[in-house]
């Protein structure tokens, strides 16, 4: 199998294409910049929206994990609106040049405002440019999908937790005012819950959900149950012995964030406790 990783050089493609390579897995890795990817790779810096055959470019992979996503952290960004034709022009090339499987990185923000388990059925209704761009995507593929007959995934992302040196997350910010050596660090009540997944953890299901082909459609990549985001905060600063503390609501709760919410795993547990891959 030979997979292409777009977004590769990225928080979350750098440690995906790892995880790959250390499954014995080909990867032709693309990004702007190509200087994170590990060198295992066949790495190639390359701009996608400029392709003309990005299927006979990238070596004719068998599958595509399309992670590459601008402004990822940055919800109310025009780019997410002006970028989403590219992305599905760039997708629909590769269909048409014969690839045999689409897995695109999609977002809980696809949902919107949801109270309880997200479920692979559960109604979208995004409330940012980041949710609709990503939701409008997920359509686009699973018709491209069905009109090829090919197979697609859409891995469904939640709360990362790690790598953090790396990304916008909350965790990163806490790690940068670590390092810029502030004693606290302003924050919410932290009362809402959330699907928190550690880094590496996230790293290994996307990597077994791309390498297999019985479980399809919209995946959570998750740990399937909801933890406190100040339980979660306070937990990482104590895992990684950082002296910084919380300045405890000195920021609303975003409207648009809802009180409880987290991925079903039904799906994700299936495939982890798969020990066979398809090729």
């Amino acid at each position: 199998m030979k997979i292409l990783v777009t977004g590769a050089n990225g928080y979350l493609g750098q440690g995906v294409v790892k995880t790959l390579l250390d499954n014995q897995i080909e990867v032709i890795a693309t990004d702007f910049r190509i200087d994170r990817i590990d060198d295992r790779a066949n790495k190639i810096s390359a701009n996608l929206f400029e392709l003309e055959n990005p299927y006979e470019f990238f070596e004719r992979p068998d599958v595509v994990l399309h992670m590459a996503w601008r402004d990822g952290f940055v919800h109310y960004s025009d780019n997410h609106i002006i970028d989403l034709p590219h992305h599905y022009e760039f997708l629909k090339k590769l269909v048409d040049g014969g690839i045999k499987k689409i897995a695109v990185m999609g977002s809980m923000h696809e949902v919107g405002f949801w109270e309880g388990a997200i479920k692979e059925d559960t109604p979208c209704n995004p409330l940012s440019l980041y949710g609709i761009s990503k939701n409008a995507l997920r359509d686009m593929v699973k018709m491209l999908a069905k009109q090829k007959n090919i197979e697609y995934q859409w891995l469904r992302g939640y709360y990362i937790v790690g790598n953090s040196q790396y990304g916008s997350s909350i965790f990163s910010k806490i790690t940068a005012a670590v390092n810029e050596g502030k004693k606290e660090f302003p924050f919410t009540m932290g009362q809402n819950q959330y699907d928190f997944i550690n880094y590496d953890d996230f790293c290994i299901q996307v990597a077994k959900t791309v390498t297999q082909n019985e479980v399809n459609g919209v995946i959570n990549i998750c740990s399937g149950k909801p933890e406190k985001l100040a339980d979660r905060v306070e937990r990482f600063i104590k895992e990684n012995n950082y002296d910084i503390k919380l300045q405890y609501g000195a920021f609303p709760d975003r409207p648009y964030d809802s009180k409880a919410v987290w991925g079903d795993g039904t799906k994700i547990e299936s495939i982890m406790n798969d020990n066979t891959n398809a090729d």
